[in-house]
Formats: C-alpha cells, sequence, structure tokens
C-alpha cells in the first residue's frame, strides 16, 4: 500500500505531553530552546553547531510539515499538556513501509532534562507506531557515548543489537564515534 493513503492521527497525548506533528508558526518555538539549549546539543547534533534563527527553524519546520503529510519523515513535536511550552522534538525517521520499520530520534530542551519527559515521550511515540502504524521493528541509534540518550530505550525494553565502530563523524566533523542500535522488534514471519 501506498504510505499516502495511510490514515492516522496527527497528534495524540501521554500522561504529561501533547505530541503533534510540526505546524507553520512552531520555528520560533523550536529555535529558542535549541539557542537555550545549544551547549548541550552541539556534541550530538550536526544541526546544534550554530544557533538558529526563528527563519532557518521556521523553514525545517514547514518541511518538517510537508515530508509528514508526504509519509517521508513523522517528525514530531513535544509539548507539556498542561502548560503548552515546547519541550523537544522527535519523530519516526528513515523508514521503511513494507516492513514496516522506524528509527526512532530525539532531542529536548535541556530546561527540561531530567524530569523523565523524553522518555514518557518515546514510549508514546513507540506506542504510536506499534498501534497505529502496524511497526515491526523500531530502531534508536545513539553516539555510544552520550549515556543520556542510551538510557531512553534501555529504560523502554529496546535490546542493544550492537555497536557499530567509527560509524559516523562527531557533530564537529572532527572525530570518528561508534554508533549503538537498540530495537524493539515484533516477532512475525509474515507482512
Amino acid at each position: 500500500m501506498n504510505p499516502l493513503l495511510l490514515d492516522f492521527p496527527k497528534e495524540f497525548y501521554t500522561e504529561r505531553l501533547f505530541i503533534r506533528l510540526p505546524l507553520p508558526g512552531d520555528g520560533k518555538v523550536v529555535s529558542q530552546a535549541i539557542n537555550e539549549s545549544i551547549e548541550e546539543l552541539k556534541p550530538w547534533m550536526p544541526f546544534a553547531k550554530n544557533k538558529q534563527t526563528i527563519e532557518e527553524a521556521e523553514i525545517n519546520v514547514r518541511k518538517s510539515h510537508t515530508e509528514f503529510l508526504q509519509r517521508e519523515d513523522l517528525r514530531l513535536l513535544i509539548f507539556l499538556k498542561e502548560t503548552g511550552e515546547f519541550v523537544g522534538s522527535s519523530g519516526l525517521h528513515r523508514m521503511n513501509w513494507n516492513v514496516p520499520k522506524f528509527e526512532i530520534g530525539y532531542w529536548i530542551n535541556s530546561r527540561f532534562s531530567n524530569k523523565g519527559y523524553m522518555t514518557e515521550a518515546v514510549e508514546g511515540i513507540m506506542n504510536f507506531a506499534l498501534k497505529e502504524l502496524g511497526a515491526k521493528r523500531l530502531e534508536i541509534r545513539c553516539d555510544s557515548s552520550n549515556i543520556k540518550s542510551r538510557a531512553i530505550p534501555e529504560r523502554l525494553g529496546f535490546r542493544l543489537e550492537g555497536i557499530l565502530e567509527n560509524d559516523g563523524v562527531s557533530a564537529d566533523g572532527l572525530d570518528l564515534r561508534d554508533t549503538c542500535i537498540y530495537a524493539m522488534v515484533l516477532k512475525t514471519s509474515s507482512i
């Protein structure tokens, strides 16, 4: 089936969070969160080499909105349910709709770190992918040195399938890095 024909929710809730597709106008809060968290994001995220203008973030948000509608990439923005504050970004990336399989990526505004929000968001996205999209495989890939990022799949019961040595380049482009591949797999032999 062509993924463009798939109907599924564009938003959902967890206990404390509201998670939805990016919308035009979200660039301001995304830019602000990146800029507030630049020092924490810089070692891991290539997009965080420099502060982002609202315009740059808005262009990125609008591209993400279009990619979501085209079913090419399902970026999701995370907000506190009670206050509407922007917490971070996650989503389902590098998809193979034939399996279907997805990779979950994430980053958080550092002022919301260490409160369990990203673990809650990833669990919500995992459940969304399993229930709404029929995912048979979910992956989380992260730098082996990123202990905070590694803790999320470990808490949620993903299995470390392996560590790919010298698999990528550091966000600053200066060093080779190892990549952890965590997976959650639904055992089935049929599609």
